[in-house]
C-alpha cells in the first residue's frame, strides 16, 4: 500500500515537479496529478483530441491558454459556449477589467458597466462588438452550419490570439451548439432581418458525429460542463467507439443530477466513455486547475521532444 508523502515546496520549483509530488498526496491534489498523466498521454498519442469549454473562461483570462493549445496542434475539435466566443471577439479589439464582486450593481449599471463576478465590461465594448459583428457576419444564399459560420467569423478576425482566429488558421472545427443563447446569436438574428443569412441548427450534429465515427482513438478535456460537455459526449453514441481518455474540470458535484456535476463514470453507463478508459474529474475552479494542468503537461511534452 502506498503512503502519503507530505508535500515539500521549494523555491523556483516547476509546475510539473509540484504536480508530480502532488501525486503522492490525497484528495484534489492527487486527482490533478492523475489528470496531468492522462492529458500527457492524450497530447502525445494518436488520439483525436476534443476540448469543451463552458463557464466564463475567456472573461477570467483563460483565452490565450485555449488559443495556444489550438496553435500547438493539441486540439482537433473545440466545442464551446457562445458566451466565451462573444468575449473572445471583444478581446480582439477591447478588454475585460478587474473589479470586485462586492460592487454596487445598480451603480455599475448607471455607469454603463456589466459585471461577471469580479470582472467588468464597459458598454462601449459591447457597442464595438455589435458594430464588428454586423461587419463580419456573412451575407450568403448558402445555408450554413454553425461550424461553417464560426470558421467565417474566425477568418475575419485579425487578432491572432483569438480562439476563433486560431481555430480558423489551424483548420480546427469550432462547434457552438447553443449559439442562439449568446450575443452572437442575437446579432446574427438581427443581421438576418435585412440580409441573407440562414444557419442550420442540426447540420453540426452530422459533422461532429462523422468526426467521432472516424476516430479510432479519442480523448476529451471537459472544462466546466453544460451544453458543450453533452454535445461532445452524445456525439459518441453513434460511433463504433467511445472516448478512451477523459478529464473533467468542474466545481459541480453529482448529487443534484445535473450534467455539469455528473461523474465521468456515469458517462460509461451511457456508452459515451469506454469502460476501459482512463478518466478523472478534478473538483475546483477551472481558472486554477486548467493553467496547472496545461503548464505541467506542456513541460512534460517539452522534455519528451
Amino acid at each position: 500500500m502506498d503512503v502519503v508523502h507530505q508535500l515539500q515546496i521549494e523555491p523556483e520549483m516547476s509546475v510539473d515537479l509540484l504536480v508530480t509530488r502532488m501525486s503522492h498526496c490525497g484528495f484534489g491534489a492527487r486527482r490533478l496529478a492523475e489528470a496531468v498523466a492522462i492529458y500527457e498521454k492524450m497530447l502525445s498519442g494518436d488520439f483525436t483530441k476534443f476540448l469543451t469549454i463552458s463557464g466564463a473562461m475567456v472573461p477570467a483570462g483563460m483565452r490565450n491558454i485555449v488559443s495556444d493549445l489550438i496553435r500547438k496542434k493539441h486540439v482537433d475539435v473545440l466545442v464551446i459556449t457562445g458566451a466565451n466566443l462573444v468575449h473572445d471577439i471583444i478581446e480582439s479589439f477591447g478588454c475585460h477589467c478587474l473589479g470586485t464582486p462586492e460592487s454596487d450593481d445598480a451603480a455599475l449599471r448607471a455607469e454603463g458597466v456589466s459585471r461577471i463576478y469580479d470582472v467588468f465590461l464597459r458598454d462601449e465594448d459591447f457597442t464595438g462588438f455589435e458594430d464588428l459583428m454586423q461587419r463580419i457576419l456573412p451575407e450568403t444564399d448558402k445555408i450554413l452550419s454553425g461550424r461553417e459560420l464560426m470558421a467565417i467569423l474566425g477568418s475575419r478576425i485579425k487578432d491572432e490570439r483569438s480562439i476563433l482566429r486560431s481555430a480558423f488558421d489551424m483548420n480546427v472545427p469550432v462547434f457552438c451548439p447553443a449559439l442562439p443563447d449568446s450575443m452572437i446569436g442575437l446579432q446574427a438574428w438581427m443581421f438576418s432581418q435585412t440580409k441573407k443569412l440562414t444557419v442550420d441548427a442540426f447540420a453540426d450534429i452530422k459533422e461532429i458525429v462523422d468526426i467521432c465515427y472516424e476516430s479510432k482513438k479519442s480523448g476529451i478535456l471537459i472544462v466546466g460542463g453544460g451544453v458543450p460537455k453533452n454535445f461532445a459526449l452524445q456525439s459518441m453514441l453513434l460511433a463504433p467507439n467511445s472516448f478512451d481518455l477523459a478529464i473533467q474540470l468542474t466545481t459541480d458535484t453529482p448529487e443534484n443530477g445535473g450534467l455539469s456535476g455528473a461523474t465521468l463514470s456515469e458517462a460509461v453507463s451511457w456508452g459515451k466513455i469506454s469502460e476501459k478508459a482512463s478518466f478523472v474529474t478534478v473538483y475546483g475552479d477551472a481558472t486554477i486547475t486548467l493553467p496547472m494542468l496545461v503548464a505541467a503537461t506542456l513541460e512534460r511534452l517539452k522534455r519528451r521532444a
